[in-house]
């Protein structure tokens, strides 16, 4: 099978964290052939080099902004044209190429752009109709939660029967340390010092002075992550702990004007860290040393980080939305969206309480135990199978 391996080129997203994980858990499966492919001119060269070493690389120059025209207007040239033979091509990323014989399967990892469409950029909105299309060509549908199967058959009228939710497993890096991921999509000693950190170079992050435990969210700074109301809600928790700092990871998106003014105006903006960018290491090391990982997104399709932070005992506080209830089950504190106060409370019980500390830590860990890439690798090789027989 092929697999749009596009989503690696450039700085990981939480869809490029979902195809390098998956290609490597693949690479090891017997019943499974794996190649991949970038929709790219000029960058897809780079593509060999990103992927796990027993995964083949092979295509003609697949430039991306007229293919996709062309695939949107006329459905065509198909896919056979720029790859090997295949007998399944997975679109990774919204998009699956037509094809001649190849059996589709095309990744839907929400549908943020119908529930929320104020909170999505011009570009994404063309998804509902590109999934519509995939659909009336025959595709396969799957996504990484049931709670998006369920939207994409209410939504998109998707037949359910073609519709497969195969869970995506916690992102790692061969070290042990977290991928980033949320990017989109993703170090102890600098925060509470816990996990036995020895290394001995600089800290990954500088502390505001006076600081020595941090709150972390990991995210582009866009409308649906709601890191304003992060903002608000690190006022109440900070106000009676004077040793707590926010340190927010993650690149600039179109919201990033309004989490500037919410820092600019708070009067706690000094204990406010902005990590734009962090290398996987340094990243690993800010998640290791954070007091608890806050998650405030208005709606996800599935959600990493949450997961990163329990696979190094780094307790966590989400929303309840999306697919978050379903994907971290008991083993964070849900609160609702869009509500800085029940943020702060949540926070706060978790730093102050050891016993609900301890709880969550055991809970997340027994959670990631189970949402394994080679649980998800298993799952995908059995749709693959069921599309080729189709």
């Amino acid at each position: 099978m092929a697999l749009d391996a596009t989503p690696l080129l450039g700085n990981p997203t939480g869809v490029g964290v979902f195809c390098r994980h998956l290609l490597s858990a693949l690479s090891t499966r017997p019943d499974t052939e794996v190649s991949a492919y970038a929709v790219s001119w000029r960058r897809r060269r780079q593509l060999a080099e990103r992927l796990p070493s027993d995964v083949g690389w092979r295509q003609r120059a697949m430039p991306a902004r007229p293919l996709h025209t062309a695939w949107r207007r006329a459905g065509r040239p198909s896919v056979e044209w720029f790859v090997r033979d295949c007998d399944v091509v997975h679109g990774t990323n919204f998009v699956v190429p037509p094809t001649r014989r190849a059996g589709a399967v095309l990744t839907v990892h929400d549908l943020t752009v119908l529930r929320y469409p104020e909170l999505c950029e011009r570009s994404t909105l063309a998804y509902p109709d590109l999934i519509r299309q995939a659909v009336r060509r025959g595709s396969w549908i799957h996504t990484p939660s049931e709670y998006v199967a369920q939207e994409v058959v209410e939504l998109l009228g998707a037949d359910p029967d073609r519709v497969r939710a195969v869970l995506s497993g916690t992102p790692t890096t061969e070290s042990g340390g977290v991928a980033p991921a949320g990017y989109e999509a993703g170090g102890g000693g600098t925060g509470s010092g816990k996990q036995g950190e020895t290394e001995a170079d600089e800290p990954p992050i500088a502390l505001p002075p006076g600081t020595e435990r941090y709150v972390l969210s990991i995210g582009t700074a866009e409308p649906r992550k709601d890191l304003p109301s992060l903002v608000r809600a690190f006022e109440a928790v900070a106000r009676s702990r004077p040793e707590l700092a926010l340190v927010l990871v993650g690149p600039d998106g179109w919201g990033a004007s309004a989490l500037d003014q919410a820092i600019e105006s708070s009067p706690v903006r000094e204990r406010v860290v902005r990590a734009r960018w962090l290398d996987d290491r340094r990243l690993a090391r800010v998640l290791r040393g954070a007091a608890v990982l806050a998650y405030p997104s208005i709606y996800e399709g599935f959600g990493f980080p949450p997961l990163q932070a329990m696979s190094v005992g780094v307790p966590v506080v989400a929303t309840r939305v999306g697919a978050l209830p379903e994907v971290l089950g008991d083993a964070a504190e849900l609160v609702p969206a869009r509500h800085p106060a029940a943020l702060a409370g949540a926070l706060g019980d978790v730093l102050d309480d050891s016993r609900l500390r301890d709880r969550l830590v055991a809970r997340g860990a027994r959670r990631t135990a189970e949402l394994t890439w080679e649980r998800c690798a298993e799952g995908m090789s059995a749709l693959y199978r069921e599309v080729s027989a189709s």
